[in-house]
């Protein structure tokens, strides 16, 4: 029993790895799609996406919340709104990737878990521990330090890390599985995209039509590119700890920063480094004060497992607890696969 569990922990870790990975490598597919521009290929993206998840479900035969789904008109409006938000997200991550701006789209990714937490206290009135607080100044002390920088904001960074925090927020009241939700989204934005492309057939500006098959084929897949580590997301985390599942998902912005630097070569100049320092820094204290509590929790867990009696009413609380942070974690993470 024990080899078979580490086996199984060994395949979710090859799992995830693979699904980051290929999040973390993405920006060497997006200008493999040139001439066609952002729109273009952020249309194909919607169409053959919302293509690939119907026959993967088709397979699977897994239709029933569909419609569940229909049936509840407030749900679905935020369904809508999740996949207008992922849409900008998209459109923006391909634009910044194809115009020389690899290293400041990998910054969103960073400081995404910053403006999560930021949201949560402004819009749902979360109260955070002092570590968090101390983590969020910092974040704010590395944008200020990345504008000087820049000699602007960093509003690429910006616009994914909002509208991503945007959509995770409006994922938790949907409470959608992630292979069902990406499918209800696409399907919401298989009709324009579609109407779109049709546009731009009619007026000769269609790479897919007037390329060559390759080019075609290479477009077509961006079905595949979106749905395939969201399948090896799936994977790892029914197979490994959230824990680790949450430090897996740093390896794509690191990834994205690494070949922004050495394979695009831009520019990082000094204020820069120290703005992305900083951002480090405030992960670091994020992700140290999150192990703790969960080491904290698990702990508090224990005497539930062993102790033949009835646990105390504050034990029952701390277990109840961390059975929470672990199922929002869960949500967390699976947000993260399907957006990037």
């Amino acid at each position: 029993m024990a080899g078979k569990s580490r086996g199984e922990r060994q395949t979710g870790l090859l799992n995830g790895f693979a699904a980051y990975g290929m999040w973390g490598l993405v920006p060497l597919f997006w200008p493999l799609l040139k001439p066609a521009g952002a729109v273009e290929i952020l249309a194909h993206r919607m169409a053959w996406s919302a293509v690939f998840v119907a026959a993967a479900l088709l397979f699977v035969r897994r239709w029933a919340w569909a419609g569940e789904l229909l049936r509840q008109p407030r749900r679905l409006a935020l369904v809508a709104v999740a996949a207008a938000v992922i849409t900008v997200n998209w459109g923006v991550y391909i634009w910044s990737v194809n115009s020389g701006h690899v290293v400041e789209a990998s910054l969103g990714y960073f400081i995404n878990p910053l403006v999560t937490i930021a949201m949560g206290v402004l819009l749902l009135k979360e109260r955070l521990r002092p570590v968090q607080w101390l983590a969020v100044g910092v974040g704010f002390a590395a944008v200020v330090v990345l504008t000087i920088g820049y000699g602007r904001p960093p509003w690429i960074s910006l616009c994914l890390a909002f509208s991503f925090a945007t959509y995770g927020l409006v994922k938790k009241k949907v409470n959608l599985g992630g292979i069902e939700s990406l499918a209800a989204e696409t399907a919401i934005q298989f009709v324009p995209a579609v109407a779109y492309l049709i546009w731009l057939t009619a007026h000769g500006d269609s790479t897919f039509t007037t390329g060559t098959p390759g080019h075609a084929a290479l477009l077509a897949s961006t079905g595949v590119v979106t749905a395939l580590p969201l399948v090896c997301f799936g994977a790892a985390a029914i197979r490994v700890p959230l824990s680790t599942l949450g430090l897996l998902q740093y390896l794509a912005p690191v990834f994205q920063f690494l070949l922004g630097i050495l394979y695009f070569h831009e520019a990082m100049p000094a204020e820069r480094w120290a703005g992305f320092a900083l951002v480090w820094l405030a992960l670091t204290l994020l992700t140290a004060d999150a192990w703790r509590t969960a080491h904290r929790a698990r702990a508090a867990a224990v005497p539930t497992a062993v102790a033949p009696q009835p646990a105390p009413a504050a034990t029952t609380a701390a277990v109840a607890t961390a059975h929470a942070a672990d199922a929002a974690e869960a949500a967390a993470n699976t947000e993260a696969a399907e957006a990037v």
